[in-house]
């Protein structure tokens, strides 16, 4: 292995090719360094490729203090590169390379295409106009330090290959078919560095409760709902308003998504076995005034079944469920039901219970929780604080959010950092 500083194969290696990995290469190759991109697929940008739903959702434009909310792992670790390259300096980029953008609900920036692999595409051309060498279907063995700095990676066929500054850009441990089989912490931790522990966010959640066993709602959507994560003492942790799924396994869609790590947190923090989560259909209304209208309706027609009177109060599968749960005939006449029984019925519609009893593994999830701690990196530029010339960027770190462009705004900021400063230290070295 050549020394530090001396012939050089390359200035920075950049390993993984995905959404920080292809910006990182792309920053240091601006700043005229010498750069490989080595991924072990056959294919850059995967992840990249089916995000936002295969559209690419390339970032989000809500201010820098709403897109930190979003990221409630370790997002205010970000304050100091968002004021060196924010999102804004994203839809600038990409509009530089020919990607016109349009904002969406939430802030979503899609290109105007829709097709992500424009995205791809143009990410690809700019590593070719900035002679970025990348080796495709060449994992890496070992990343080799020396004396405190790195000085190569050694490739699985043997090769050695030199360099004063890596990146590891290998992501975490979701969406394995995509290549991020979290290779990059072993690397680190043979830097020194601490792995928080790894687990599964935006995920679905899991339930042996009797109807979601028996499939009773299986396939049934509830738009613009609150859902909740509760303390054992029945206080929300967190809770979203969006859209919601029954599963043939538990609970899915965005507001169960973004609850999901919270479950994970309170299984952990308790000891639990179960958490209880809690649906609200009628976010607008207190259950006093969901139970007055009911009494209003009725009072109106008192003869009509309860089952007509309500339709429409909420989706009428929902709506069935939640009658027979409460011991509530649908076809029996309004004016026969007792009002403690329209009492409870109003109260399931304002705060359901499922007991939910984890998620679905790791490899299912859309974002790994956990990872190289930020403890240890420079947060102006993504440089690790115990080896010299080692870089981390993207969701190998400690780093995570909520879907809606938060995940990448993250990876393409800390992707950009980690490309530029690893082009200025290896031209250090250099001179």
């Amino acid at each position: 292995m050549k020394k530090v500083g001396a012939n050089m194969d390359y200035d920075v290696i950049v390993i993984g090719g995905g959404p920080s990995g292809l910006m990182a290469a792309i920053a240091a190759g601006e700043k005229g360094a010498k750069v490989l991109l080595i991924d072990k697929g056959d294919k850059l940008g995967r992840k990249l490729a089916i995000s936002g739903g295969g559209r690419c959702n390339v970032t989000n434009r809500l201010p820098v203090q709403e897109i930190i909310k979003h990221l409630p792992g370790n997002g205010k670790f970000l304050y100091s590169a968002f004021s060196i390259f924010s999102n804004e300096d994203i839809i600038k980029f990409f509009e530089k390379l020919g990607i016109a953008l349009k904002e969406e609900d939430h802030g979503r920036m899609f290109p105007v295409s829709n097709k992500s692999q424009s995205v791809v595409d143009a990410l690809l051309t700019q590593l070719e106009k900035l002679h970025v060498k990348v080796y495709k279907n060449s994992p890496v063995k070992n990343v080799i330090y020396e004396n405190g700095h790195v000085s190569g990676v050694l490739l699985k066929d043997g090769q050695p290959i030199s360099t004063s500054a890596v990146i590891i850009a290998v992501g975490g441990k979701s969406v394995p078919h995509t290549g991020s089989t979290g290779d990059g912490y072993a690397w680190a931790e043979k830097a020194g560095h601490t792995i928080t522990e790894l687990f599964p966010t935006e995920v679905p959640v899991t339930s042996n409760e009797p109807f979601i066993r028996h499939k009773s709602l299986q396939g049934l959507a509830l738009r613009d709902i609150n859902v909740s994560v509760l303390s054992p003492k029945g206080k929300a942790i967190i809770t979203h308003r969006m859209d919601m799924l029954f599963t043939h396994f538990g609970l899915s869609g965005p507001a169960v998504l973004r609850c999901s790590q919270f479950v994970v947190k309170a299984m952990k923090k308790w000891k639990l076995s179960e958490v209880m989560m809690s649906l609200d259909a009628l976010p607008d209304q207190t259950e006093e005034q969901v139970f007055q209208e009911i009494v209003k309706l009725v009072k109106s027609e008192p003869k009509k079944s309860i089952k007509n009177t309500l339709k429409g109060f909420i989706p009428e599968r929902y709506l069935l469920f939640l009658l027979e749960n409460n011991g509530i005939e649908p076809t029996e006449q309004g004016g026969t039901i007792s009002n403690e029984k329209v009492r409870s019925f109003a109260k399931s519609c304002k705060q359901f219970i499922i007991n939910v009893n984890g998620t679905l593994p790791l490899e299912k999830a859309f974002v790994t929780g956990g990872g190289v701690s930020v403890k240890e990196i420079e947060p102006q530029t993504m440089a690790s604080k115990l080896m010299n010339g080692l870089f981390f960027c993207g969701e190998i770190l400690d780093i995570h959010g909520y879907t809606g462009g938060y995940n990448i705004t993250s990876a393409l900021i800390t992707g950009r950092l980690a490309g530029t400063n690893a082009a200025i230290a290896a031209k250090k070295n250099r001179a």
